[in-house]
């Protein structure tokens, strides 16, 4: 008969960004995004949901959290619909002497945690999942098996064998933590795909989780077998550009059908503004602004807080000033004229416009080269740009005093005054 089930995973619940204005509106799009997909799940009438790791963005995560997970996942358990999930790597509980929350969430009904069990040998063991207990390792829904295999590191190539050994049932699906080299953009925690093809001789479907971009992976005569949704919000930064959403599938005979449906993740952008050339910080400031303008388009007043989005800012360019004076307190308010950002990422990659560098330096003694590198650190600063010559002589006068041991401290602070004092007039 056919099974119909959701798949999704890396959800990170409880993931938003602190000691920021931002924090509760951030940390609200994970749980509407899971809200949404049950809220799918019930419409769709669906056997089971199932979640290939990353429930929870830490292990540790806060009581609040926690009891707003069991307020989304409350009316899967009121109608009898499974909630079937894997730990990830985020969701690991590093003292194996305390209870995970994915075990409480099991142990109170609104998760199916499976984990198998491992012979003395070293191989795996999927004990049937037992109710009361909340743990276990393989559960039937109609005629499909379901095994459950969480996030076991960079070594899980090594374990393929052994888990295939250990299954001998037939239509079988296996939820997996875990990618696969060449499409996961994750760098740890994957398998090469030569390593996962003996999955497809003994699962028809193989739930994966960890990477946050969807894909799907096929044998050598082009048969899809590893299905990975990604993440359906956006988690990090780069991610703007994958596709965002959860499987629906149905199973029969062996046989699957998998759809992907999109979410709604909060937009994300990455922008690169190059202000090469700008004399000083107000100018730059305003050229940020035109090409701020010229890339996003000015935001709609009435711009919801659902909709405002996370930006990934980078600077580029030689400048005449020094970068900092762009900083950004700056920079967020021309953001905020144009956009109204919930975040911003800001990657000031401004380098300072140096006279004493490159082939121009050569052949010139080195206290030209010193003169040199003091105007450009002085004139660095915009409000310093029309007294340059008088404060590098009075940088060097300080430095030679110093150098000899021939100035006490009240001598040196005359100088100081003295160049003062012939600013002042």
């Amino acid at each position: 008969m056919a099974v119909r089930f959701i798949h999704t995973g890396d959800i990170h619940l409880g993931k938003t960004y602190r000691h920021s204005g931002s924090e509760q509106l951030r940390y609200n799009d994970f749980f509407r995004t899971l809200a949404t997909i049950v809220a799918d799940a019930l419409a769709e009438q669906v056997d089971c949901v199932l979640i290939a790791g990353d429930l929870f963005h830490t292990g540790q995560i806060l009581p609040q959290t926690f009891a707003r997970t069991i307020e989304i996942l409350q009316p899967l358990k009121d109608v009898g619909i499974p909630c079937v999930a894997v730990e990830g790597n985020h969701d690991w509980i590093h003292r194996r002497d305390s209870i995970s929350w994915m075990e409480a969430l099991s142990q109170m009904g609104y998760l199916r945690l499976l984990r198998p069990s491992r012979t003395e040998d070293g191989g795996y063991y999927f004990e049937p999942f037992d109710e009361e207990k909340g743990a276990g390792g393989h559960l039937l829904i109609g005629d499909l098996h379901i095994y459950g295999l969480g996030y076991i590191g960079a070594q899980a190539g090594s374990h393929v064998s052994r888990i295939c050994e250990a299954v001998t049932t037939d239509h079988n699906l296996l939820l997996f933590h875990v990618g696969i080299w060449s499409f996961s953009p994750v760098e740890i925690g994957n398998m090469k795909p030569e390593e996962a093809l003996p999955l497809a001789d003994r699962f028809g479907y193989v739930a994966l989780g960890h990477g946050h971009k969807p894909y799907i992976v096929q044998t050598p005569d082009g048969r899809p077998y590893g299905f990975n949704p990604g993440s359906p919000e956006r988690v990090n930064f780069g991610e703007q550009k994958y596709d965002k959403g959860y499987y629906l599938v149905t199973a029969e005979g062996g046989c699957f059908q998998h759809q992907f449906r999109p979410t709604d993740p909060r937009p994300m952008q990455a922008v690169v503004i190059d202000l090469d050339g700008a004399t000083d910080a107000d100018q730059a400031l305003e050229t940020f602004r035109e090409r701020l303008v010229a890339t996003l388009g000015s935001s709609p007043e009435n711009t919801s807080e659902d909709r405002q989005p996370l930006i990934d800012l980078k600077l580029t360019g030689k400048v005449a000033f020094h970068p900092f004076e762009l900083g950004r307190e700056r920079l967020r308010a021309v953001l905020d004229e144009v956009c109204q950002p919930l975040h911003v990422e800001i990657r000031n990659q401004l380098s300072l416009v140096s006279r004493g560098t490159g082939g121009e330096g050569v052949g010139k003694s080195l206290a030209d080269i010193e003169r040199e590198v003091l105007q450009d650190l002085v004139e660095a600063s915009s409000d310093y740009k029309d007294r340059q010559d008088e404060l590098v002589e009075l940088s060097l006068t300080i430095r030679d005093l110093v150098l000899r041991g021939e100035v006490e401290d009240d001598e040196l602070l005359a100088v100081l005054e003295g160049s003062g004092s012939s600013a002042g007039a």
